[in-house]
């Protein structure tokens, strides 16, 4: 069979999840059953993979799936406990004294502390922290989760110190001897060789991500404002602008110079530091009669609503100190930190032997799944909720409840998961198959790139992007591709390190619209069945990130060799002056005219 009818069988599991979630809008727990199917058929019956392999993909898939869900119970767990000290009222206020703008608390909260809990954790644990967060202090949910999927760009190249790097591309390039001879002709070993493409990344993701706040906020404008308009967004360009380069710039300069483990981390850390500290002193805020927020609630559209509902309790005595409130979210960015570090003893102790439960060899195909409770997210969260019931001097009728309710949300969220996830193991195990052919991305991947030829950078982001749309993982996607990018970057006489530093970037980007990122992050708040509602609100987000950076790498590479002026660069070129354009029409205030 030929290249290009392989690529496009490949696609069809992708095009089931473009219908029937997105154009179609049914709920993943609808949606996901039937891609599944497909994924399954095409397995089975073109690529002819045993059946029991399908099988066994299937259950690697389901044990994923029980992952997530008790990192969705344990963050909902974490937020209901809030709920019930009274926390989530104290840390309200706090935002509100900042400022009570909601696109000022959105940057601050989904980018800068989102990018910085991406830098510790990685691996959707944002969404789990900052989107129940901003649902806590009155975001309608689906604008908290839009706004949590959208920042999964800039910071998730290096997310949980560096995963996606120095596991994903440094796995996905070891022991080739392609990459061992241009390592060698560098000088480089390979860690120093990940290190190198890790600098060229966080260059990349500075350029596009410097307009991330700001689509962030006309974003939220434009779907959730009363008057549906992105120029509310773009009135607060400046303080966007100024928040992106906070974090971008200790970003790359960390990246260059202390490697791939902290550019998100401290990026986030700096960022958050000098943002909070200038927006306290009223530095770039909007005026008072310029403030925004969202419509009275009775006026929300109801599918921006969740079944997380936060009600402030009523208390008796004083409000409960910020620095209280804000302990359990200091606590678990502190723990996230102290256990992910391999400089300390934790990492070991949460992850050793007597704390990983291997499933192995499952029915005989080599297929395996480990799992590793106490380092998961979920065991920080729940811990800290229950340090919290006994430092917020809570009540057992109180807690008993956070219990409850956690537990309803997290039951509801399983529908879509125990389908979405296998179908994504499907997918990535097709390889082994009667047929020959190689894993369904890879297959998909082959059939692009013959079509594609020296054009390949302005495509190398989309399928990386792909990748971690169906893998779930900038990570995942790294070790799927890096190698095959490194190739076709040698094929076309461009340096193979830029072509892997774009696959790292649209891997990261893919996170925007990655299916069950989607599902997982709307669990969170109870908003199930309207994911294909927000992929359709983050996909042009994605498409902007790649193309920029797409464009960007393709400039970069053409002025290797010895062209300057190319339509890369011309791309780029026209992108930044739009936005510039657009920011001077809608975003620049003009003052009334002074009669004479």
């Amino acid at each position: 069979m030929s290249n290009g009818i392989l690529a496009l069988l490949s696609l069809l599991p992708i095009i089931s999840v473009a219908v029937f979630l997105v154009m179609l809008r049914w709920p993943a727990s609808r949606a996901m059953p039937i891609c599944y199917v497909v994924a399954v058929v095409l397995a089975l019956f073109v690529w002819q993979v045993p059946f029991v392999r399908v099988m066994a993909a299937s259950v690697n898939g389901l044990i994923d799936a029980i992952e997530l869900i008790y990192i969705i119970f344990g963050a909902i767990l974490l937020l209901n406990t809030l709920q019930e000290s009274g926390a989530i009222q104290s840390i309200r206020k706090g935002f509100s004294d900042i400022t009570p703008d909601r696109r000022i608390q959105v940057i601050i909260i989904a980018w800068l502390f989102g990018s910085f809990i991406e830098g510790s954790a990685g691996f959707g644990t944002p969404a789990a922290v900052a989107v129940p967060l901003m649902v806590g202090l009155g975001f309608p949910a689906m604008a908290a989760v839009v706004s949590g999927m959208i920042i999964q760009s800039t910071p998730v190249s290096f997310g949980a110190l560096g995963t996606p790097m120095l596991t994903g591309v440094y796995t996905g390039l070891v022991d080739d001897p392609a990459v061992l001879a241009f390592a060698a002709q560098e000088g480089m070993d390979y860690l120093e060789l990940v290190s190198y493409i890790a600098a060229k990344v966080a260059f990349i993701h500075a350029i596009a991500g410097t307009f991330i706040p700001l689509i962030l906020v006309c974003v939220m404008t434009q779907f959730f404002g009363k008057n549906k308009t992105f120029t509310e967004g773009m009135k607060v360009w400046k303080f966007a602008l100024f928040a992106a380069f906070s974090m971008t710039i200790p970003y790359v300069l960390v990246a260059r110079y202390l490697g791939p483990e902290f550019p998100s981390l401290f990026g986030g850390l700096i960022g958050l530091a000098i943002v909070v500290t200038a927006a306290r002193k009223g530095f770039l805020m909007p005026k008072e009669d310029e403030i925004w927020h969202f419509p009275e609630r009775s006026d929300w559209d109801p599918l921006w609503i969740g079944q997380l509902e936060v009600k402030d309790k009523q208390f008796d005595g004083p409000a409960m100190s910020l620095v209280k409130a804000w302990m359990p979210y200091i606590v678990v960015a502190g723990l996230l930190v102290a256990t992910r570090l391999p400089q300390l003893p934790f990492l070991e102790m949460l992850r050793g032997q007597l704390a990983t439960f291997t499933i192995s060899n499952v029915f005989g195909t080599g297929l395996g799944q480990s799992v590793q409770p106490f380092y998961s997210p979920a065991a920080l969260f729940i811990t800290v909720s229950i340090i919290t019931y006994f430092a917020h001097g809570m009540d057992g009728k109180s807690y008993v409840n956070a219990w409850k309710t956690s537990g309803k949300t997290m039951l509801s969220a399983g529908a879509a998961l125990v389908f979405t996830v296998p179908m994504v193991q499907v997918f990535l195990n097709s390889n082994g198959g009667a047929a020959g052919y190689q894993q369904m991305p890879i297959e998909l991947a082959e059939g692009v790139a013959a079509l594609a030829g020296n054009a390949w950078p302005f495509f190398s982001t989309f399928i990386g992007g792909l990748g971690a749309f169906v893998a779930g993982s900038n990570t995942v996607s790294n070790m799927m591709f890096s190698l095959f990018q490194f190739g076709v970057g040698e094929r076309i006489g461009a340096d193979p390190t830029w072509i892997v530093a774009l696959q790292a970037v649209g891997g990261a980007a893919g996170n925007t619209i990655c299916v069950h990122n989607v599902v997982a992050a709307s669990a969170v708040v109870g908003l199930i069945g309207r994911e294909g509602e927000v992929i359709r609100k983050t996909l042009l987000v994605f498409i902007y990130y790649a193309l920029f950076t797409g464009s960007v790498g393709y400039g970069i590479i053409a002025t290797a060799n010895g062209n300057m002026f190319n339509i890369g660069y011309i791309i780029a070129a026209l992108i930044v002056l739009s936005a510039v354009a657009i920011i001077m029409k809608h975003g620049v205030s003009k003052e009334p005219a002074i009669a004479r």
